[in-house]
């Protein structure tokens, strides 16, 4: 099991996505010093690993690294160490709990904007769970733009209504996913 509690590491990324989504290059700065301390805490370092399917967020015991290289003969438990993923596909075992987390945004779209947004927001919402296993939540500018390019004109069987307010709807959605 990774040695920083779940909830340093949930701030762990929240930093992380702040300083990826940060448009200045000070504010970015501060987000990943602020990180930094907050792994040393434990003895940590991270990095984010760029893969096929994605940008990846790992987090290591600094005692691995000599010269800024993890050294593989000093691993020895590969457990210590924590992936989270920052785009790409979710984790599939996750399903229940996104489809949960994104099913509470539907209802929230619908008791505050209705039926037309609600039908959208679940379109998004099966976009999001069956083809990234992620809560819109996490959704990035680019998964967004594939559904609204898309998943939307293909799978959801809008209504010209919802066509017309796709993009006020996936909006609303993104907002009440509570999207920090």
């Amino acid at each position: 099991m990774p040695e920083i509690p779940a909830d340093r590491l949930d701030e762990v990324e929240r930093l992380t996505r702040l300083a990826r989504q940060a448009v200045d290059e000070g504010a970015a700065a501060a987000y990943r010093d602020q990180r930094a301390a907050l792994l040393a805490e434990y003895e940590y370092d991270a990095r984010i690993r760029e893969d096929d399917t994605g940008d990846v967020l790992v987090c290591y015991p600094s005692e691995w690294v000599e010269d800024g290289v993890i050294q593989p003969d000093v691993v020895d438990d590969t457990d210590r160490g924590v992936e989270i993923r920052l785009s790409g596909p979710g984790d599939p075992d996750e399903w229940a709990e996104v489809e949960e987390q994104n099913r509470a945004v539907v209802e929230r779209v619908q008791a505050a904007h209705g039926d037309a947004h609600a039908a959208t927001a679940r379109a998004l919402a099966d976009f999001m769970g069956n083809h990234y296993a992620k809560p819109i939540a996490e959704a990035t500018p680019e998964e967004l733009a594939e559904f609204r390019e898309e998943y939307f004109p293909r799978n959801a069987w809008p209504t010209d209504r919802q066509r017309a307010l796709l993009d006020d709807s996936v909006q609303l959605a993104v907002e009440k996913a509570e999207r920090s």
